[in-house]
């Protein structure tokens, strides 16, 4: 049996920005990653959004550490010559009906610190994108795009010249709370058993599963594991916006909205599915119902120009009709067990947040 300082289970943005900020603390660190390399998951099937921090509840941990992640991200992509756009987002009022809802949205993000959205007219809407269609428009100037397999990439650049080591292939299988620390049992084909003083379980979609198999962890403190199935369409041609367009969120997500990757390819999504397994497929017959959502803000969409693009997961631990969980960064101050720290539900907005949620951890995993 090896032992080792501190294990990161789970190689997706998140995992990788808490082992950096762990190995730059001067801390060994083994990154523990299931799948043949890292970010293959969740962190490579999200629209790759640069999020202003506008909807979550205040004070929520994702209203912070999204804010706060922002301007981590944003300075972090300068410094490291990392693909980025501050490209901005409108929200747009479809009707006369949900003007009023555009200005609850601007409360909300004032709350939370976001103050610099700006409420405008159609007229100055069409001014910024003339193919829009809409009664009235907030502009968030600080949203913004990012590449993010570049990303991971310095972020795993950073973590190794600090020390840190990626170990892929290597799932884990169970673990053992004991005196001396955790005990980890690897698979793969080089299958090992660790000890090690610390243990951040940033495994994704199957983080609470982990938890679970961790003999000693209480159950009490592990919260329900649900998946909510999001697909993209894209678009066939060039995009006839410049920034991105999502309309008044209604119900249960934010609607389907345009956004755009670094070369100007426009995508539609997500819709929400919720799934019992794990499965990336994409239903053709879905853009069906596309098409007259994004006729609302965009109407020359022609027919046939939705094209199946993929498909990604959140990792949810609120079910179908609950109110959106917050994330839930449990250390041993809750949950008693100490060196362990679960992170649970870290879906959107968790690529923004990495960097802050990285310093998080790194404060509590003493």
């Amino acid at each position: 049996m090896e032992s080792v300082d501190c294990v990161v289970i789970g190689a997706g943005v998140v995992g990788l920005a808490v082992a950096r900020a762990l190995a730059q603390q001067g801390r060994e660190v083994v990154i523990l990653e299931a799948e043949n390399t890292f970010g293959t998951i969740t962190s490579a099937r999200n629209s790759e959004v640069i999020h202003a921090g506008i909807y979550y509840p205040a004070g929520s941990l994702k209203a912070r550490l999204c804010v706060r992640g922002k301007a981590m991200l944003y300075d972090y992509c300068a410094s490291h010559q990392i693909a980025h756009q501050r490209c901005g987002k409108l929200i747009v009022a479809a009707s006369a009906a949900q003007v009023a809802t555009l200005e609850g949205i601007r409360a909300k993000a004032a709350a939370n610190g976001v103050d610099d959205l700006r409420l405008l007219s159609r007229e100055q809407a069409l001014e910024l994108e003339p193919n829009l269609q809409c009664e009235a428009a907030l502009l968030s100037p600080s949203t913004g795009i990012v590449d993010s397999h570049g990303l991971m990439l310095a972020l795993l650049g950073d973590a190794e010249q600090a020390g840190a080591m990626l170990a892929v292939c290597s799932p884990v299988m169970t673990g053992a709370v004991t005196g001396d620390g955790i005990v980890l049992e690897v698979g793969g084909d080089t299958a090992t058993t660790l000890l090690a003083r610390t243990v951040v379980n940033a495994a994704g979609l199957t983080a609470p599963e982990l938890a679970r198999r961790i003999e000693g962890m209480p159950a009490a403190h592990i919260p329900p594991q649900f998946y909510a199935k999001g697909c993209y369409f894209t678009l066939a041609g060039r995009a006839p916006f410049s920034r991105l367009i999502y309309p008044v969120p209604e119900a249960a997500g934010l609607g389907v909205h345009l956004t755009l990757d670094l070369g100007g390819q426009a995508r539609f999504g997500p819709n929400v599915r919720w799934i019992d397994e794990i499965e990336y497929g994409v239903d053709p017959h879905d853009a069906d119902s596309f098409y007259d959502e994004v006729r609302r803000y965009w109407p020359a969409l022609a027919d046939g120009a939705l094209q199946p693009g993929y498909a990604g997961i959140r990792p949810k631990i609120s079910g179908p009709g609950e109110p959106a969980a917050d994330f839930r960064i449990d250390g041993p101050a809750l949950h008693g067990v100490p060196g362990l720290v679960h992170l649970f539900g870290i879906e959107s907005p968790g690529l923004t947040a990495s960097l802050a949620i990285g310093e998080t951890v790194a404060a509590i995993a003493q």
